[in-house]
């Protein structure tokens, strides 16, 4: 008789990997689960909501009652050097970082895929909202990354950066399931989890409050606050006429520089490096026809930049820039070469729908020009890209 495949589950302590434990004990795999300990600066959580010592303990009881093998692994110091680092440096540099991304690729499909691989695991399985297929090209098996069928709970895009050789050894047992059907199994089960609400915040620290999370490392200083008016030069120039397509997109996706005699001084922020673009809380500036939008950061010179209204037009662009070293593709087999272009579905932000975009590649990396101007596109951030619903590459946004 063969040997049972050997899975590791990342119990989070949540109600979908739990779900996702059970459904591979009964699909005749040999379970374990293993809870990751990523964080224990209670300083910054907030006390009562979804701390580590909770979550560590329901996935023990979830362990408990599939009866299956369970242990924790304290990967604290990687986190903090490959996740915790990596944030305050983006934030520093006026970037808005995508924790829950480099925590899939660096941690859960990293160091966590290493020490499960170390204990003899054939694959690695979490409670991700998506689905994998798989087939062959070339005599060689090729993995496709796709999208959740619950539309509403797809989280294909947190998984935007891992490689060939990490999705070969992942499991997505839920991706066929929408939300309420997993609730329902925990429930049948009786797991303690079934009703607990889904953790917000950061991936593994908590309910975190951002700004006092990077206030312990990015001090305060006073700035001013200006307000651009709908009406700037940049916004209403024309077009200039273009040599080729690459001149165009370059045009596009160019950054607009602002200085404060651009506008006027509505109020005063305590550190540009706290403030990303898109954000409309915590400006605390009264007084104007429509709320103000950031539309800008300065963090060299310490000046926010905003404008009235969510139609402000220094909020959108069609166009944006990825560069070569930070251009990922899934789907190796379908890398662009210099000169080619691509019509993709694409999304700078999680939950964001999906929409049509062109794909052109250049010598220093890639461009994707979008049908619709996209609101708030910030440096740091991902942008995904598919082929119906197929994940099959992604970047950062430069």
């Amino acid at each position: 008789m063969e040997k049972k495949k050997r899975v590791i589950v990342g119990l989070s302590g949540g109600v979908d990997s739990s779900v996702a434990a059970y459904l591979l004990k009964e699909s005749g795999y040999e379970v374990i689960g293993l809870f990751m300990k990523n964080w224990h600066d209670d300083s910054v959580t907030i006390s009562d909501e979804c701390p580590w010592l909770d979550d560590s303990n329901d996935a023990m009881l979830v362990a408990n009652k599939l009866n299956i093998p369970f242990q924790t692994v304290d990967l604290s110091e990687q986190y903090k050097e490959r996740i915790v680092d990596y944030m305050f440096k983006e934030y520093e540099n006026g970037r808005t970082p995508n924790p829950d991304v480099l925590c899939n690729r660096e941690i859960k499909f990293d160091v966590f895929m290493k020490i499960a691989l170390s204990l003899g695991a054939d694959y690695v399985a979490t409670g991700h909202y998506c689905r994998k297929a798989s087939f062959n090209n070339n005599g060689e098996t090729t993995h496709q990354l796709l999208a959740g069928i619950d539309s509403n709970k797809d989280q294909s895009y947190f998984l935007c950066q891992l490689s060939q050789a990490q999705l070969a050894k992942s499991l997505f047992p839920i991706g066929e399931l929408t939300k309420p059907e997993v609730r329902d199994i925990a429930a049948k089960l009786n797991l303690i989890t079934a009703d607990k609400k889904d953790s917000q915040g950061l991936c593994f620290i908590g309910k975190v409050r951002l700004p006092d999370f990077l206030q312990q490392q990015l001090k305060p200083k006073a700035g001013v606050i200006v307000e651009i008016p709908k009406t700037f030069d940049a916004y209403t120039e024309a077009a200039p006429t273009f040599a080729n397509k690459e001149a165009e997109l370059a045009y596009l996706s160019r950054k607009i520089t602002y200085q404060v005699s651009d506008g006027k001084i509505v109020g005063k922020h305590q550190g540009a490096h706290f403030y990303t673009k898109g954000q409309r809380k915590g400006l605390a500036v009264g007084g104007t026809v429509e709320p103000l939008f950031v539309i800008d950061t300065d963090v060299k010179d310490n000046v926010i930049y905003t404008g009235q209204g969510k139609t402000h037009p220094g909020l959108y662009k069609t166009t944006l820039f990825i560069e070569n070293d930070d251009v990922h593709w899934i789907r190796e087999d379908l890398e662009l070469a210099k000169g080619e272009s691509l019509s993709v579905l694409a999304r700078i932000r999680y939950r964001q729908a999906l929409e049509n975009a062109v794909l052109y590649r250049v010598d220093s990396g890639l461009y994707i020009q979008f049908s619709n101007p996209q609101t708030a596109i910030a440096e740091g951030q991902f942008a995904a890209w598919y082929l119906k619903d197929e994940l099959i590459g992604s970047g950062v946004i430069s």
